[in-house]
């Protein structure tokens, strides 16, 4: 495929930045990219520069809005337009006008629906049926630009949010191949956010929401579990062992929240409502196991 004639500049810095900029780069004369600098005393790896670097792109990094109007100020692109994805810092206005065009953000949610940070994570806890990608022209507020296209997603059950985010990855550039060309050459007029739907808002994860509280109802435990698979994990205590559920399932069974019975080769932790079969786990410091691997050496504990 001919790459665009007219460059973009890309913003972005996580991890699904760096896997969205290797394929944009693809089909997009990108100018720039502009990302966060590598952490002081960081050793790991900095996906978005490693990336770059690899496609051989300039690379600008800021490390809040005030840099980032400072960059802006200071160097002329000549790009009409700015492709945001993963970039985890605030653009303002003064930023946003340097692009004759504005900014695009690949957002991955359906707006209004999860606005913030974490949208793919909050779209499984909820238990909804369908997501997808929405691309937006940025503005100062949260996640309430107008909208250049969508793209929808059937939510299987059974997903997690690392299968969800490659997935979700694929269909936002699918997505942006196709409309980003058609809004350059102005064929594509941005249209505000539906007000039918109340917006919903996504927020940051902390350590302590992979803390399992067995009062919850098994439905919405095994829903975390599979959300929150990447981080924080969803973590317990079995047998007076530390341990990660990795994957589970709901079965129609009751007793006491937060006990636990080893059952036909099968550990099941009682609910708030219901129970949930365990069938993965991953005890502390050893490797992923079936739950009948685990009962093999801590049935007796039970």
């Amino acid at each position: 495929m001919t790459k665009t004639s007219k460059p973009v500049v890309f913003f972005g810095s996580g991890p699904v930045a760096a896997e969205s900029l290797a394929l944009l780069a693809k089909d997009f004369s990108i100018e720039a990219v502009i990302t966060k600098p590598r952490p002081a005393h960081h050793k790991g790896d900095v996906p978005v520069i490693r990336v770059a670097e690899k496609l051989g792109l300039p690379i600008f990094t800021v490390t809040n809005r005030r840099t980032l109007d400072e960059l802006i100020e200071t160097h002329a692109f000549q790009s009409t337009l700015g492709i945001l994805i993963d970039f985890g810092i605030i653009v303002s206005q003064k930023a946003i006008d340097a692009f004759e065009l504005g900014i695009v953000n690949s957002h991955f949610s359906l707006l209004p629906e999860w606005r913030g940070a974490d949208p793919i994570t909050f779209s499984i806890l909820s238990g909804q049926k369908i997501t997808g990608v929405s691309l937006m022209l940025l503005v100062p507020a949260m996640d309430e630009g107008p909208l250049l296209g969508y793209g929808v997603y059937d939510l299987p059950a059974t997903i997690t949010t690392p299968e969800l985010t490659h997935d979700l990855i694929q269909l936002s550039d699918a997505l942006l191949k196709q409309v980003v060309p058609e809004y350059l050459e102005g064929k594509i007029v941005p249209q505000s956010q539906t007000e039918k739907i109340e917006p919903t808002y996504s927020r940051k994860l902390s350590k302590e929401d992979g803390i399992i509280v067995w009062n919850k109802a098994a439905e919405q435990l095994e829903r975390e579990i599979r959300a929150f698979a990447e981080w924080p994990k969803s973590r317990t205590s079995i047998a007076g062992k530390d341990i990660v559920i990795t994957k589970a399932h709901v079965v129609d069974l009751s007793g006491k929240a937060g006990t636990f019975i080893a059952q036909d080769k099968q550990l099941i932790g009682y609910c708030g409502e219901k129970a949930l079969v365990i069938d993965m786990l991953k005890p502390a410091g050893k490797q992923e196991m079936t739950s009948q691997a685990f009962l093999a050496g801590h049935k007796h504990l039970l």
